[in-house]
C-alpha cells in the first residue's frame, strides 16, 4: 500500500507545547469537561496532505481522519462498512457498482457534497499532468488506465458516471472482487474538493496550497485546525461530518518525532499516547517491565531494499541475486529486530488471504559469491561504488549497517550508506534518483494482489523501474481471472518471476511494535494497522 516510514522531523520546540502527564497515559486532564485531546508519534513530517499526491504511512494516518470514502472500516477487523455511501448495489456480473450517497453529506466548511463530486475527484486523479503513485488503484474502472495515460481524453468514457446529486454509478472493466477493500482502506478513493482546489492554483499542480490550514476542506470525521511544521498537526472535530454525534475525541495531535529514543520518553512522561515505533534496544525491557503497554502485532507489509534496474551494476541480475542472498536473514530478524518478524524470502507476505507463495529464493553466501564473480566481480574486486539511501531513522540506521556489514564480510563490497529526510528521500524515489533505496511496502487492503501489481512495468510506485514482459502479461491475465484459485495460480508464476529477476532484496515481512496507552479506547490490532478514529475515546 503506502511507503514505510519510520521517524523524521524536528523535535524543536515540541515539548513546550505539550503538558507533562500522568506516566501510564497522558490523557488531556482528569476533569470531566475537559477535551478529549489523543497525541499521537506519526514518525515524521509528512510529505503533504493531499490524498492523490502522496504516497507513505505518515500521510495515510492524517489523511484517514480528514476525508472520508465511499465505504468504511469496520474498527476491529476493517471490513468495508457504509461510509459516504449508505448503501450500493454490485451487478449479477460484478462489473457494475451503484453507490447511494447519505442525504445531506456537506464538506468540512459547510458546502453540499455531492455525488458529481466524486466524479470529479477521480477526474483528477487521474488527470496525466498530476502524476498520482497511486492512480492506478483506480484502472480497475472503464477507460481509467486509458485516460491516465494520455490515451483518452474524453473523461465523459471513463466509467464513473453520477446520474443524479446522490448516486454515483462505477463500471469496471473486469471483476474486481477486492474493489469495497481499496475504496475502504486507501485514500486514493476519497472525495477532494476539487473547487476549492481551483481556487488556490491548477487543479492538477502538486503541493497545491489547498491542503495548508484555512484553505483545507475535507468530509472526514475531523478538520485540519493546525499545522507547525516539523512539529504537529492538529484536528479537531468536524461539526459538518454526517455522524458527528459519533465522534467522541475533540481533537487529535499528530506529533512529527524524528529521534526514537526522544519518542519513548516523551511516552514514558505522559506527553504522548502513542508511539510510532520504539527503540530496538528498549523492546526487551518492555516485555520484561511493561508488558501492558507493548504492542506487538502482525502487519500485512514487507521490508526490502530495491535496485534502480536501469544503473549499472544492478543492469544485471546476476549482482541483484547476489546481494539478495548474502544477508542473513534469520540473524537480522533475531538479533536486530527483535519485534517478532519474519525473515522474507518472497515479496508476498506469506497466507494473505489464503494465499503462500511457493517460490522463494534459494541459495546462500557461496552461490552469492559465484554469480557475483560470473558477473565480474569476483571477490568484489572492480565492483563501483554503491550507495544505499535510506530515510532517516535510527532503526532504519541500525538495520543498514547490518546489511552493509553483511555485505562486506560475504561478498568483499562496499556500499555507502546516505540517509535523507522522508520528504526528500520520497521524492528521491518518485524521481528514480537513487541506485539502491531502502523501502517499506504497507499492503493497502488483504489480497496478494497488493504485493505483486507496483512491479508492473510504469506502475507509479515502481521506484526502481523493474520491466518484464511476461510478468506484465500475467498481471493482465490475473485480472480477469474467473476464480480466485485461477488468479492465485497466475499469482505463483508473478512471485516466481520476480524471486527469479531479484529486482528487490525482501528483508523481512513486518510486525507493528510500539507503546499504547491503556487510557486509549477502541483501539484494535488490525493487519493494516489502521484505526478508524471516529471510533476511537479515552478514558477519563
Amino acid at each position: 500500500m503506502r511507503h514505510l516510514v519510520l521517524t523524521l522531523a524536528s523535535l524543536a520546540l515540541l515539548a513546550s507545547g505539550c503538558t507533562k502527564q500522568d506516566p501510564a497515559a497522558g490523557a488531556a486532564s482528569s476533569a470531566a469537561s475537559a477535551p478529549k485531546v489523543l497525541r499521537l508519534g506519526n514518525g515524521t513530517e509528512p510529505q503533504e496532505l493531499d490524498p492523490q499526491t502522496v504516497a507513505g504511512v505518515p500521510e495515510h494516518r492524517i489523511i484517514s481522519a480528514l476525508l472520508e470514502g465511499l465505504v468504511m472500516e469496520d474498527p476491529r477487523d476493517l471490513h468495508p462498512i457504509p461510509g459516504q455511501a449508505e448503501r450500493w448495489e454490485i451487478s449479477p456480473d460484478g462489473l457494475t457498482y451503484t453507490f447511494h450517497l447519505r442525504p445531506n453529506l456537506q464538506w468540512s466548511d459547510g458546502e453540499p457534497l455531492t455525488a458529481d463530486d466524486f466524479v470529479q475527484s477521480y477526474r483528477r486523479m487521474l488527470t496525466p499532468s498530476l502524476g498520482s503513485e497511486y492512480s492506478y488503484l483506480l484502472w480497475f474502472v472503464k477507460g481509467a488506465e486509458e485516460y491516465n495515460q494520455g490515451k483518452l481524453t474524453d473523461f465523459r468514457q471513463v466509467g464513473f458516471k453520477a446520474p443524479d446529486a446522490r448516486t454515483l454509478v462505477v463500471e469496471l472493466k473486469s471483476p474486481t472482487p477486492f474493489l469495497l477493500q481499496i475504496i475502504a482502506s486507501h485514500y486514493a478513493w476519497t472525495p477532494v474538493p476539487v473547487k476549492v482546489i481551483a481556487r488556490h492554483g491548477p487543479v492538477d499542480q502538486r503541493r497545491n496550497p489547498w491542503t495548508r490550514p484555512g484553505n483545507n476542506v475535507g468530509n472526514g470525521p475531523f478538520r485540519l485546525k493546525e499545522w507547525t511544521p516539523n512539529q504537529k498537526i492538529v484536528v479537531e472535530r468536524n461539526p459538518h461530518y454526517w455522524d458527528a454525534a459519533a465522534v467522541k475525541l475533540d481533537r487529535i495531535e499528530f506529533l512529527a518525532i524524528d529521534d526514537i529514543a526522544a519518542e519513548e520518553r516523551m511516552f514514558r512522561t505522559g506527553q504522548i499516547h502513542k508511539t510510532n515505533e520504539l527503540p530496538l534496544a528498549k523492546i526487551d525491557t518492555y516485555r520484561r517491565e511493561h508488558p501492558e503497554v507493548l504492542r506487538i502485532e502482525p502487519y500485512l507489509g514487507v521490508s526490502y531494499y530495491y535496485f534502480n534496474v536501469q544503473r549499472p551494476p544492478f543492469t544485471d541480475k546476476r549482482v541483484r541475486r547476489a546481494l539478495a542472498l548474502a544477508i542473513d536473514r534469520e540473524s537480522l530478524v533475531k538479533n536486530v529486530l527483535r519485534g517478532g518478524q519474519q525473515p522474507a524470502y518472497a515479496v508476498t507476505y506469506p497466507g494473505i488471504a489464503g494465499y503462500q507463495a511457493r517460490a522463494r529464493l534459494e541459495g546462500g553466501v557461496e552461490e552469492a559469491r559465484r554469480l557475483l564473480a560470473e558477473a565480474g566481480y569476483p571477490g568484489g574486486r572492480g565492483f563501483p561504488e554503491v550507495e544505499l539511501l535510506y530515510n532517516s531513522s535510527d532503526n532504519v540506521r541500525i538495520l543498514a549497517e547490518a546489511m552493509q556489514q553483511m555485505w562486506r564480510t560475504h561478498l568483499g563490497i562496499e556500499i555507502r550508506l546516505v540517509n535523507q529526510e522522508w520528504k526528500v528521500y520520497r521524492d528521491s524515489l518518485r524521481t528514480h534518483n537513487f541506485t539502491l533505496g531502502r523501502a517499506g511496502w504497507i499492503a493497502d487492503y488483504v489480497d496478494p494482489h497488493v504485493f505483486l501489481e507496483i512491479w508492473v512495468t510504469n506502475n507509479g510506485n515502481n521506484d526502481g523501474q523493474f520491466s518484464h514482459p511476461e510478468y506484465d502479461r500475467l498481471f493482465q491475465q490475473a485480472l480477469v481471472a474467473r476464480t480466485t484459485e485461477e488468479r492465485y495460480e497466475i499469482y505463483q508464476q508473478m512471485d516466481a518471476i520476480l524471486v527469479e529477476e531479484c529486482p528487490l532484496v525482501p528483508i523481512y515481512y513486518y510486525t507493528r511494535v510500539y507503546a499504547l496507552s491503556p487510557k486509549v479506547l477502541g483501539w484494535h490490532p488490525t493487519l493494516l494497522d489502521n484505526h478508524p478514529y471516529k471510533f476511537l475515546d479515552l478514558a477519563e
